[in-house]
């Protein structure tokens, strides 16, 4: 099995969220982590990322919301497009987990009509609620007409233990993640917004864009624990380690 880090956007967004600042106005530039897995039973992606359109409209694609977290990237960085460097399209992915329903981790969803798009029942729940938009999640984003296969749990995706769905609430209430198992590299642990950043890991308290504070740190709990036993993190939106990530053609295997 072989595993890519993707592209899936970049964002600016208030740097108060994710850490302590001197003045509320410094602003972070974010990357929006997606992974590409080639797995003998089917490609899999984790996490599809902010639209292109988003790119193009920010307002008319996200409308308030683009003001709080404004796309800064351009419509070729985003997933749909990123697949063609790793000679594939949208129709050769036959599995997306979706992380959670936020704008700038589903954008793509729509784009995937022949997989199977995978959310955590808690999440759709989210999703579906009275009132969700104001909670950031968003119709033309996460409705999609192929719909969801429901989780509620942890799941095997292959029944071999090397892609297996575990549950990180907090950030949202069915934030998903995704514990990955290569045989030369060893094991890695998609967080996606469960860990946005490396330091949230390390120093044990989640940000303030956090739907249940006390859930957050439990998961951070549980992720330090995983990269104390070994498996690398890949967090949702740490640019350190983006830079360093993007730069590996070989990918890991």
């Amino acid at each position: 099995m072989r595993m890519d880090v993707l592209s899936g956007g970049r964002l600016k967004m208030r740097k108060s969220i994710y850490m302590p600042v001197e003045s509320k106005e410094d602003l972070v530039e974010l990357p929006v982590v997606s992974v590409l897995l080639r797995h003998p039973s089917g490609n899999v992606l984790f996490d599809t990322g902010c639209a292109p359109q988003a790119a193009e409209d920010p307002s008319g694609r996200w409308g308030g919301l683009a003001k709080v977290m404004q796309p800064i990237f351009a419509p070729q960085d985003a997933v749909v497009n990123q697949l063609l460097r790793h000679g594939l399209v949208a129709e050769d992915i036959d599995v997306v987990i979706c992380s959670h329903l936020h704008p700038d981790h589903c954008g793509c969803n729509v784009a995937f009509a022949r997989a199977t798009v995978i959310a955590h029942a808690a999440e759709l729940a989210a999703a579906r609620a009275e009132g969700a938009e104001k909670q950031g999640y968003l119709p033309q984003e996460w409705d999609i007409p192929q719909g969801y296969s429901e989780i509620d749990g942890e799941r095997d995706l292959f029944d071999d233990g090397r892609i297996v769905l575990l549950p990180l609430p907090g950030h949202s209430p069915g934030l998903t993640g995704t514990r990955i198992e290569l045989e030369r590299d060893g094991a890695f642990l998609l967080a996606s917004d469960a860990a946005p950043m490396m330091r949230h890991v390390d120093q044990g308290y989640a940000p303030k864009n956090s739907w249940d504070m006390d859930l957050a740190v439990r998961s951070l709990a549980e992720i330090k624990a995983q990269k104390d036993r070994g498996a690398t993190v890949i967090c949702g939106h740490d640019d350190a380690q983006w830079q360093e990530l993007s730069q590996r053609e070989e990918g890991f295997q």
